[in-house]
């Protein structure tokens, strides 16, 4: 037995079909339910089918072990161009295998162990497999903390630890009229020349999985300081500031070229800041008042 359920991320249509449904449930991804959809678009950013009878193809070349925060991904290029990822939680335990072809439009993976492994292999997959198609449609995954005020969206970025939520959290308590709209990993779009932020079904530790739109008013990355100041960065320098923060393949030179090209066309329209600061009321204030459209 099998069902296809259906979603749409950054008005992109995805499929999700699910065998075996005894083993694999949709509740595994309770942060999808306000992106589920009844009808999808004939051309889907991608499908993804869940068959634990998938076998790993063998003659794949080991190209890349990266940690992810939550443990280790290996990467194989296939024969045919496309990769098999083997993800693995902070135990060690293999809780996914996902093949996909070269453009990430047609992926399968098979679960493996218990629900919380199964669940998080397969939000890992998504996520993986959203990043690296979404790259074909100038669309970025970023690692953010987003707030929204008024029509405009505003994400913060930083190294892990420094701060980026506690920031969103003085905008919602000092600055009228803002809320959250993802706090680890709101999309980038841009459609028709506009920057556009979207929430997602991946929000880090805060469950914040809103399907909302804005556009995309600045980008500034958040650094402790003895004392707050912000300046605004020149275009080599945002660029240097955007780039870490996105999910990327380096070694896949048309998804890196890709990434790169739409961090050139967000930096020629929209601002980015550096922001060095305290935690406290007067940081989100500054910040505010000199980024705020």
């Amino acid at each position: 037995m099998e069902t296809c359920n259906l979603f749409r991320i950054a008005d992109f249509d995805i499929s999700i079909t699910l065998c075996n449904t005894a083993r694999n449930l949709m509740e595994f991804l309770p942060s999808f339910r306000s992106f589920r959809t009844d009808k999808a678009a004939d051309n889907l950013l991608f499908s993804l089918t869940v068959d634990d009878t998938l076998q790993p193809v063998r003659n794949g070349e080991l190209i890349r072990k990266f940690d992810t925060g939550n443990g280790d991904t290996l990467v194989y290029a296939l024969p045919d161009g496309g990769y098999q990822y083997i993800i693995r939680n902070t135990e060690g335990h293999d809780c996914c295998l996902l093949q996909t072809d070269r453009d990430f439009s047609n992926c399968h993976c098979a679960l493996n162990g218990t629900w919380n492994m199964r669940s998080f292999g397969l939000n890992d997959a998504l996520m993986l497999i959203f990043a690296f198609a979404g790259s074909r449609h100038d669309t970025l995954l970023i690692h953010a903390s987003c707030v929204g005020n008024g029509d405009w969206a505003y994400p913060f970025t930083a190294k892990s630890g420094t701060g980026k939520s506690t920031h969103s959290n003085l905008w919602m308590t000092h600055i009228p009229g803002t809320e959250l709209i993802n706090d680890d990993n709101p999309i980038i779009r841009i459609c028709d020349g506009t920057a556009y932020v979207y929430g997602s079904p991946w929000s880090g530790k805060t469950p914040c999985y809103r399907n909302v739109k804005r556009r995309l008013g600045a980008l500034t990355k958040i650094e402790r300081a003895p004392q707050n100041s912000i300046l605004s960065l020149p275009p080599v320098k945002a660029f240097a500031t955007i780039l870490p923060a996105c999910s990327s393949m380096k070694w896949d030179s048309t998804i890196y070229n890709n990434l790169c090209d739409t961090i050139t066309r967000i930096v020629e329209s929209v601002p980015v800041y550096t922001l060095h600061c305290l935690p406290d009321k007067e940081a989100a204030i500054l910040c505010h008042k000199t980024i705020s459209r």
